[in-house]
């Protein structure tokens, strides 16, 4: 939902970039400053960040209008950019709230660590998080980064899982954001734990439409694509397994800023990792991806339908 570490000038523009989705114009010549505040405000005060992908900016949504359905005041600051961008963010405080997925964070944290399970990687988590930052109740809604491929490659070599790539990725081009190539949860991974090295690395956007155009088209062989992404079975690409585990558990969950939430907002954010589920992902990002629909009217309905909304 993730696994994704960006080098400082994809940081910059990132954040020269920066959009509030749903949240109007700030009028501010601070990229951080956000949006205006909306919300009753008898909860408390938060600002709600977002990493630079549709899920994550949907997943924003979600827990901002939850909170405002609670009267805590919202300020939105969405589609930011990579991890590397707003966890120091909300280690400063500037952000209070961010949807994460926990083997990804912990993976950007600890890049030895082993742990693969959802138990493992939250254990490992709440001991190597800074003071400061707290990790509440994650979802089952589970999004991993994968290795993809189209159906005509994965028939021509006789693909399956990704160790069966080793004798013929030598041949081939994977793509993916440009911090794919340097993680471990990425080039760096498939080298160390599969011994499968590419042809060549094409930088494309964040599992996005430029990804799924390049592996559609045969501009790259494998890509970067995340598991809750319906362009995968829409276009029958088919996802590599990963026996070894090199993608850990990428449960959703609530990173907070533990100054800048109270037991309100708490409770509110681990109700929606209660009910939110990894078939609600694929629903709702095929609702933005195959139906056009903005994320705050899909986080609305979801919200509804949980008994979450306003």
């Amino acid at each position: 939902m993730k696994a994704m570490i960006r080098l400082a000038a994809v940081a910059t523009s990132a954040l020269v970039a920066l959009t509030a989705c749903g949240g109007g114009d700030s009028g501010s010549d601070d990229p951080l400053a956000g949006p205006t505040q909306s919300g009753a405000g008898g909860g408390g005060s938060v600002v709600v960040g977002s990493a630079n992908f549709p899920e994550n900016v949907l997943l924003g949504e979600i827990y901002a209008q939850a909170l405002e359905a609670k009267g805590v005041t919202v300020q939105k600051k969405l589609n930011i950019g990579a991890r590397e961008v707003i966890y120091k963010s909300i280690q400063s405080g500037e952000l209070s709230i961010l949807p994460e997925y926990n083997g990804a964070l912990l993976a950007y944290i600890d890049k030895e660590s082993k742990a693969t399970t959802t138990d493992q990687v939250d254990a490992e988590l709440k001991q190597k998080l800074p003071s400061g930052l707290e990790l509440l109740t994650p979802a089952a809604a589970e999004d991993k980064d994968s290795v993809t491929v189209s159906k005509a490659t994965a028939d021509k070599h006789k693909l399956t899982t990704i160790e069966d790539l080793k004798p013929v990725a030598k041949d081939l081009v994977i793509g993916g954001p440009p911090e794919f190539k340097t993680r471990h949860q990425g080039v760096l991974g498939l080298k160390s734990v599969y011994g499968v090295e590419f042809k060549s690395f094409k930088s494309l956007d964040v599992a996005g439409p430029v990804s799924v155009s390049a592996l559609k088209k045969g501009d790259v062989d494998a890509a970067d694509l995340f598991t809750t992404d319906p362009a995968i079975s829409k276009n029958g690409f088919v996802t590599l397994q990963d026996p070894k585990n090199l993608f850990s558990a990428q449960n959703v969950v609530p990173l907070v800023n533990t100054s800048k939430v109270n037991d309100t907002i708490k409770t509110t954010l681990n109700a929606v990792s209660a009910k939110l589920t990894t078939q609600d992902l694929l629903d709702m990002n095929n609702k933005m991806s195959t139906d056009k629909e903005d994320a705050d009217a899909v986080a609305k309905e979801w919200l509804q339908k949980a008994g979450l909304g306003g």
